[in-house]
C-alpha cells in the first residue's frame, strides 16, 4: 500500500493511504444536456526565465496537449482567461499566440473553443471610454479572425473609466455591435480581482445585475450567454431566472457548481469553470450521467469534487491558478510544477497538502502512483520525510 504524506501548518506529518484511480470512461457521443467549458492554464518552459515581471515563455507542446486532454473528455476549452494567468504572468504577446495556436488546434479536432477578449494589451492604467471600446474591438477582431468564439471579459480599464451604469451600457452596446457572432459576457467578482469592484456600475449586486440584464436585453442577438464568477449561488440563480431564452448562464462559481449545474424545475446553469481544468474526467462523467437522466450518479461523481475545488479557490482566491497547475503536474500533464510569473510559489505546502488530501479522497488523482511520487519529491525537496499510516482508523478517516 502506498502512503501519502500530508503536512499541516504546524509541521505535523500524517500518513494516509493512496486511493485507487477512479474508473471513468470517456464519452462515446457528444455531451448534450449541458454545455461545459474548462478554463485551461498554460505550461511554461521549466528552464526558462519565467520569474515575476518577465515575459511568459510557454511550452507549447505541453500547453496544447492539455487542451487535447480536455477535448478528449468531450468538454470545451475556455482559453486565454484568468486560469491562463492573464494579468498575472501571461503578457499580451503570449496571449495572442495562445489564442492563435489554440484556435488552430481546436479546428484540427473539431473541439469547442472560446477565448477571452479584454483590453489588457493597453499599457496605460487609465484610458477613456472611447479608448476602452477601441481596445475591446482590437482584441475582438483578432480573436474572431483566428476562428475562436469570444468571452467578453470584465475590463479593469472599464471599471476605472466608468462613472455610471450608462457608461457600461454604452461600452457594451458599441463593442457587441462590432461582434461577428454572439459572445459570452463575463462578470468577475472581487474575490478574483479586487480591481473590478463596482462592475456594471454598482457595488450592490442586485443593482449591477439589473444593468447586466439590460445589456443582454438590448443586445439579444449578440449575446450567447453570461459567465458569472461572483461565488454567490443566489445571485447567479436570480440572474439566470431573468435571462432571455436566447442566453445561457455559464456558472463560474467554483464553490457551488454541483447544484447550479444540476439545477431545478426553473432551470440550470451550464459551466465555464477553472475547476474543471483540474477535474475534466469527473466533469465529463457527471454530464454523461445527466445525459442518461441519472441525477443520483451525477451527484455521486461531482459532489465530492466540490470540496477539492473550494480548497483550490480558497482565499486569496486570485491564487487559485497555482492549485490548477499543481494538479496538472501531479496528474502527469506537465513535466514540472512551474508557472509563468513564478506563481507556483503563491501557495504554501500545507495548502497544497490539503489539495492532495481532497484530490485523493474524491478520486481526482488520475495516476495515483505518479501523483504520490511527485508529491513526495516536492516534500523531500523541502526537507520533509515520508510519514507512516498510524492506524486503521486513520485509513478510514482519510478516505471518508
Amino acid at each position: 500500500m502506498t502512503t501519502l504524506t500530508l503536512i499541516d501548518e504546524s509541521g505535523t506529518r500524517t500518513g494516509v493511504p493512496l486511493a485507487p484511480a477512479s474508473i471513468i470512461a470517456k464519452p462515446r457521443h457528444p455531451l448534450t444536456s449541458r454545455v461545459v467549458y474548462a478554463a485551461a492554464h498554460v505550461v511554461p518552459k521549466a528552464w526558462a526565465d519565467n520569474v515575476p515581471g518577465a515575459p511568459a515563455e510557454i511550452d507549447w507542446d505541453q500547453t496544447l496537449a492539455f487542451r487535447h486532454h480536455v477535448w478528449s473528455w468531450g468538454l470545451g476549452v475556455a482559453d486565454a482567461m484568468d486560469t491562463a494567468q492573464r494579468n498575472m504572468g501571461l503578457d499580451a504577446a503570449a496571449t495572442r499566440e495562445l489564442i492563435s495556436r489554440s484556435a488552430a488546434e481546436a479546428a484540427s479536432v473539431g473541439g469547442r473553443l472560446v477565448v477571452g477578449v479584454n483590453t489588457d494589451h493597453v499599457d496605460e492604467e487609465h484610458i477613456s471610454l472611447d479608448e476602452v471600446i477601441d481596445a475591446y474591438k482590437e482584441q475582438l477582431h483578432f480573436t474572431e479572425d483566428a476562428g475562436a468564439g469570444v468571452v467578453l471579459m470584465a475590463s479593469r480599464h472599464l471599471a476605472r473609466a466608468a462613472r455610471t451604469a450608462d457608461d457600461y451600457r454604452r461600452v457594451y452596446r458599441e463593442v457587441l455591435q462590432a461582434a461577428g457572432a454572439p459572445v459570452i459576457l463575463h462578470w468577475l467578482g472581487t474575490a478574483f480581482d479586487p480591481s473590478l469592484a463596482g462592475y456594471f456600475g454598482s457595488a450592490d449586486t442586485d443593482v449591477a445585475s439589473s444593468t447586466l440584464l439590460q445589456v443582454i436585453e438590448y443586445n439579444r442577438e449578440r449575446v450567447a450567454g453570461v459567465k458569472m464568477s461572483l461565488l454567490d449561488a443566489g445571485a447567479e440563480i436570480a440572474v439566470r431566472e431573468r435571462l432571455p431564452e436566447s442566453a445561457r448562464m455559464f456558472t463560474g462559481d467554483d464553490f457551488h457548481y454541483v447544484g447550479l449545474i444540476e439545477g431545478d424545475e426553473r432551470g440550470h446553469s451550464d459551466a465555464l469553470l477553472g475547476a474543471f481544468a483540474a477535474l475534466a474526467p469527473h466533469a465529463s462523467a457527471a454530464v454523461q450521467a445527466l445525459d442518461a437522466g441519472d441525477t443520483a450518479r451525477y451527484r455521486d461523481l461531482l459532489g465530492p469534487t466540490e470540496a477539492l475545488s473550494q480548497q483550490i479557490f480558497a482565499a486569496p482566491t486570485y491564487y487559485y491558478k497555482t492549485g490548477v497547475a499543481f494538479l496538472s503536474w501531479l496528474n502527469g500533464h506537465q513535466s514540472a510544477f512551474s508557472m509563468v510569473g513564478g506563481l507556483h510559489a503563491a501557495r504554501s505546502l500545507p495548502h497544497l497538502s490539503e489539495i492532495v488530501r481532497r484530490a485523493n479522497a474524491c478520486g481526482a488523482l488520475e495516476r495515483p502512483e505518479l501523483a504520490a511520487a511527485r508529491w513526495q519529491s516536492l516534500l523531500t525537496l523541502n526537507g520533509i520525510e515520508p510519514a507512516e499510516v498510524t492506524s486503521e482508523a486513520d485509513l478510514e478517516e482519510a478516505l471518508a
